[in-house]
């Protein structure tokens, strides 16, 4: 699997656990801060790297610390930056994260050089197989399908997730871009916010009438659904106890991506991709779990044997 994880490339600093922001001047001692790479291109390229794939990364940062740091530590975790453009005058996009004791995570946001990546910055795809497009809504519906449209020519195998909550006016605006996606890997919260529809499955199917071929919907601890135009599926998630839901959507989208890789069914591609998501959920950041392909498919098959 040669593969390109193109678009939004984060920084994070997470703390945990915080349960309440102090007042004023007021401080909290809390159990953990890390900084990680992450983003819905750069979490996704990392778990892609620990289950074999040679990933690389394709996007805008900037030529600011947290850029340089961002670039550390994804080549760290096995993956090759060379295709990330630098941008002197805009910061690279960074969050910090407050992380409750169950797991949830608001967000404290710099959208930074993420939005100024575009069709003139994306490569040739010779060589690569899978194209994997992290926020295309930064870009633009137009702009995503200009380099879908290349990447198809070349024979690559397209992918695409959202990380902006869904509401009908993103979905109007990423649509054009529907049509050059062989998969669509969106949240349900996602789907039924774009789709106004209250079934899952439903949503789906509206999503494949605007031309997506396969739409495969992470329920959270419910697991995930997947749906084309011929049928449905359901595979349950695995139970594990959550410290961080920080890139575990990143996560499955990467097993998943990787099982098909392999030439595994949807079903156990996707099986592939909650195994990584729960590895990951299991600690702190989108980086975290020391796995390779091997020891995910091992704590598939014990979790469900266990269960």
């Amino acid at each position: 699997m040669k593969a390109i994880c193109m678009g939004v490339h984060v920084l994070d600093v997470l703390v945990r656990p915080v349960e309440q922001i102090p007042e004023g001047q007021g401080g909290e001692l809390v159990e953990e801060i890390r900084i990680t790479a992450a983003g819905s291109a750069g979490g996704t390229a990392l778990t892609l790297a620990k289950l074999g794939a040679d990933v690389r990364s394709a996007g805008a940062i900037g030529t600011d610390p947290v850029g340089d740091m961002l670039l550390a530590l994804l080549e760290r975790g096995g993956v090759d930056t060379s295709l990330l453009v630098r941008r002197d005058d805009v910061q690279t996009s960074a969050s910090v994260l407050p992380i409750r004791p169950n797991g949830d995570r608001p967000a404290f946001h710099v959208v930074g050089a993420n939005a100024t990546y575009g069709p003139g910055d994306a490569p040739s795809f010779d060589g690569t197989t899978h194209l994997h497009l992290g926020g295309p809504e930064f870009m633009g519906g137009e702009n995503a399908a200009e380099i879908l449209d290349r990447a198809r020519k070349a024979g690559v195998t397209t992918s695409a997730d959202v990380l902006a909550p869904g509401e009908p006016g993103l979905l109007e605006w990423i649509a054009p871009a529907f049509g050059g996606l062989d998969y669509l890997l969106p949240n349900d919260d996602q789907v039924l916010a774009f789709t106004g529809e209250d079934d899952l499955v439903a949503g789906c199917r509206k999503l494949i009438d605007r031309g997506v071929d396969c739409v495969v919907a992470t329920r959270g601890g419910d697991g995930a659904v997947i749906v084309d135009a011929d049928g449905e599926e359901r595979v349950p998630a695995f139970e594990v106890n959550v410290v961080d839901t920080t890139g575990c959507g990143d996560a499955f989208s990467a097993g998943f991506l990787r099982g098909l890789s392999l030439d595994r069914s949807r079903a156990d591609a996707a099986r592939l991709g909650c195994a990584a998501a729960a590895l990951v959920a299991q600690g702190l950041g989108s980086d975290f779990g020391d796995f390779d392909l091997d020891a995910a498919d091992e704590f598939a098959r014990s979790a469900a044997t266990r269960g």
